[in-house]
C-alpha cells in the first residue's frame, strides 16, 4: 500500500480538496471553501495545512466565528445542500462562538463542517490557555458543547483517527435524512502530528445525493387516503428546495388540481402568481392559505418539519376528519401529527404518487375557493405595502419598496424578529431560492453573515438583506468581510429603536412595554445610534433615508455601487400587518396582579381549546 506522510491537519485539507459532487451532469468541488479565524489552537496546524492547498480549497477570513458559520450555512442552503463549507477556529471562545450556528444548522437540516481546535491530547500543557477545566471529568472540554447540536461529533486525539472520522462526516453531510452539522474536534497537538496515510484516502471522490423512493406499502395506504379526499392541500416545506423538486411539485399540483401553501423554508417553491399557490401558511400565513387549511380533509406535507408556526400551534387544521400524509426523507418528520408516512425524497415520491394517481384530480370547486380568497389577500397585501409619504413607515411599506426595486431573480435574506413574518406573508417570490429567510432557529444576527454566504453561492445575483436594528447591533462585522471579499450586498436596516417584534408580543399578552424598545429600558440616556456612519466605518457605502420614495431611489442607486451598500430607514415599531395570520401558543401567566394580563389569560385559555393535542 502506497502511503504519504502528512500531519493530521494536512490530511484534512487534502481530503476536503478531493471531495467532489455531481449535480446536473456537472462535477465540482463539494466544499466551496473554508472559513477560518486562527488562534493558538489551530494556526500552526490547520493554518499551515490550508495554506498548502489554498489554490484548490480557498480559505476565507471572517470577523466573527458565529458569523462565518452562518455564512457557511447560508451558502449550503442557497446551494440546496449540494455544496457546503467548513469552519475552523482555535480552542476556547473561538470554538464556542460557533455553537449557536451549529444549532441553527441542526434545526434547518443543513450541512456544516466544524473544525474547532481543542486541548492537547497528551495533556502536558494542562491547563492550556483557554481550556475549560471540569473538576470531575478530565476528558471534557468546551467542545463538548457541540455534542447536542451536532449530527455527528468526534474528538481527534490521534492522527490516524481522522480517516474513519472524515468518512463518517462526509456520509452525514451528504445524507438527505441525517444531514446536519458535523463537529470534528481537533486536539491541537494532534493537528501537527504526522502519520503515513494511504494515498487512496486522498483520491478524488464524487458524491451523489441519494433519492430514496417511498415504500410500496406506505404508498398504497397514502394513495387510498388521497383518492378519498375532497379538499386536499399541499404544504411545501424546505425539503422541496433541498430535493430540487420545485418543478415536480408544480407539475403535481397542476395535474391533480391541488392548492399549495408554503412554509418559511418552502416559500418560493412555486411562483407567487401561480394559480394554485395560496401563499404562506400558519401563524404568519395569508388569509387564503389559512382558510383552506381550516377546511382541508387531507394535508400532504412535503419536506416540512410541521413546526408550530406552520400548524398554528396544532390549532389551524379544524376539519374533524382531516388526515396528514408526510413526505419526508427523515422518518422522524414524516410521522409527525400521526401522518401516514411516505419516507422518501420529495421529488421521487411526488413522481411515484402522480404516476399512481393518473386521472385523479381534486374537485374543481376546491381550488376555486382558494383562488377567490387569494385574490382578496393580494388586494389587502397591496394596500399595506403601498408607498407612503409618511415618516416612520411600517415594515410592510419598506418591504413593498424593496420588492418594487428588485428583479425577479433577486434574493431577499432575513432572519428573526417581525420582518420574517411580514416577508412570509407579503414577499412575492418568483423563482426557487429567491426567498432566503432563516426562521427554523429564528436566530438574530444571521442576516448579514447569511447574506454574504448567499452571495458567495450566487455571485451573479442581487442579494438584498433586510435586517432590524436589534439584529444589526448583535452581529454586523461581516459587512467588513463582504467588502474584503468583494461580495457586494445591499443591506436595508429598519431602525425601530429596539426589539419591536417582542414588544408587540409583550403587549399582546397583556403586559406593558418593558425592556424591549430602548425608551422602555432602564437607562440614563438614550443612545443616538448612527448606523450610517457605523456601516461606513466598516468599509460600506451608506446612506440614511427619510421616506419610502427616498428608499426606492437609494435602492436603485445601490445596484450600481461597486461594493456593499447599507441603507438605513427609521420605522414604526408598533405597526404590523393585521390581515392574515393565526393564533400562536405563547403561554400567558395564570395569575397576575395586572388586570390586562388576567384578561389576556382568559383569551389564551379560550384559544387553547382549539388545539388538537397529539393529533
Amino acid at each position: 500500500m502506497k502511503t504519504i506522510r502528512l500531519t493530521m491537519a494536512q490530511a484534512i485539507a487534502n481530503f476536503l480538496s478531493a471531495q467532489k459532487i455531481e449535480n446536473d451532469n456537472k462535477v465540482e468541488p463539494i466544499f466551496g471553501g473554508v472559513w477560518a479565524i486562527f488562534g493558538h489552537g489551530n494556526v500552526a496546524g490547520m493554518g499551515e495545512a490550508l495554506y498548502q492547498v489554498r489554490d484548490k480549497l480557498p480559505t476565507y477570513r471572517a470577523h466573527n466565528e458565529q458569523g462565518m458559520a452562518h455564512a457557511a450555512i447560508a451558502y449550503a442552503k442557497s446551494s440546496q445542500r449540494q455544496r457546503m463549507m467548513a469552519c475552523t477556529t482555535s480552542i476556547g471562545p473561538g470554538a464556542t462562538n460557533m455553537v449557536t450556528a451549529a444549532a441553527l444548522a441542526h434545526v434547518n437540516r443543513l450541512p456544516l463542517l466544524l473544525l474547532p481546535g481543542d486541548v492537547f491530547a497528551n495533556r502536558n500543557p494542562d491547563p492550556v490557555l483557554q481550556q475549560i477545566e471540569n473538576f470531575g471529568d478530565g476528558t471534557i472540554s468546551a467542545n463538548d458543547c457541540f455534542k447536542p447540536v451536532s449530527r455527528y461529533f468526534d474528538r481527534i486525539t490521534r492522527p490516524e483517527q481522522i480517516i474513519p472520522a472524515l468518512n463518517r462526516a462526509m456520509n452525514v453531510l451528504t445524507d438527505p435524512a441525517d444531514c446536519g452539522p458535523v463537529t470534528l474536534s481537533l486536539c491541537q497537538d494532534t493537528q501537527a502530528e504526522a502519520y503515513d496515510y494511504p494515498e487512496s484516502f486522498f483520491e478524488e471522490k464524487i458524491w451523489h445525493i441519494r433519492r430514496p423512493a417511498a415504500d410500496p406499502k406506505e404508498l398504497e395506504v397514502a394513495l387510498a387516503a388521497l383518492k378519498e379526499a375532497q379538499k386536499p392541500l399541499i404544504i411545501a416545506g424546505g425539503g422541496v428546495h433541498y430535493s430540487q423538486a420545485s418543478d415536480t411539485l408544480q407539475s403535481f399540483a397542476k395535474k391533480h388540481n391541488i392548492p399549495v401553501t408554503e412554509t418559511q423554508g418552502g416559500k418560493s417553491a412555486l411562483p407567487h402568481d401561480h394559480p394554485l399557490n395560496m401563499g404562506a401558511i400558519g401563524v404568519t400565513g395569508t388569509s387564503a392559505a389559512n382558510k383552506l387549511a381550516e377546511e382541508a380533509d387531507l394535508i400532504l406535507a412535503v419536506g416540512t418539519r410541521l413546526q408550530d408556526f406552520t400548524t398554528g400551534s396544532w390549532a389551524l387544521f379544524k376539519n374533524p376528519d382531516r388526515r396528514f400524509i408526510g413526505i419526508n426523507v427523515q422518518n422522524f418528520d414524516a410521522t409527525k401529527h400521526r401522518s401516514l408516512p411516505l419516507v422518501g425524497d420529495a421529488q421521487s415520491t411526488l413522481q411515484q404518487l402522480s404516476a399512481k394517481l393518473e386521472g385523479w384530480t381534486a374537485p374543481s370547486k376546491w381550488p376555486a375557493l382558494g383562488q377567490d380568497a387569494y385574490q382578496n389577500w393580494v388586494n389587502a397585501a397591496n394596500k399595506v405595502t403601498a408607498s407612503t409619504p409618511d415618516l416612520y413607515p411600517s415594515d410592510a411599506q419598506v418591504i413593498g419598496a424593496v420588492q418594487r426595486q428588485s428583479s425577479k431573480d433577486s434574493i431577499v435574506v432575513c432572519a428573526a424578529g417581525g420582518l420574517p413574518g411580514e416577508l412570509h406573508k407579503l414577499w412575492q417570490a418568483s423563482m426557487p431560492g429567491s426567498y432566503h429567510v432563516e426562521y427554523g432557529y429564528s436566530c438574530m444576527g444571521y442576516e448579514i453573515a447569511g447574506g454574504l454566504g448567499v452571495k458567495i453561492a450566487n455571485p451573479d445575483k442581487e442579494v438584498v438583506v433586510m435586517v432590524g436594528d436589534g439584529s444589526y447591533l448583535m452581529m454586523n462585522s461581516e459587512i467588513a468581510t463582504s467588502v474584503l471579499l468583494g461580495q457586494r450586498l445591499t443591506i436595508v436596516v429598519l431602525d425601530n429603536r429596539g426589539y419591536g417584534c417582542i414588544n408587540r408580543l409583550q403587549r399582546g399578552t397583556g403586559n406593558p412595554s418593558f425592556n424591549n424598545l430602548l425608551e422602555h429600558t432602564n437607562h440614563q440616556s438614550l443612545p443616538d445610534i448612527d448606523f450610517k456612519t457605523h456601516a461606513e466605518s466598516l468599509g460600506a457605502i451608506a446612506s440614511k433615508v427619510g421616506t419610502i420614495d427616498e428608499l426606492e431611489t437609494a435602492l436603485e442607486q445601490a445596484q450600481n455601487n461597486d461594493k456593499t451598500t447599507v441603507i438605513v430607514i427609521d420605522t414604526d415599531p408598533l405597526t404590523s400587518t393585521e390581515a392574515g395570520g393565526h393564533w400562536w401558543d405563547v403561554a400567558v401567566p395564570e395569575v397576575s396582579s395586572d388586570k390586562n394580563v388576567n384578561s389576556a389569560r382568559e383569551n389564551y385559555e379560550t384559544a387553547l381549546k382549539q388545539q388538537r393535542i397529539g393529533d
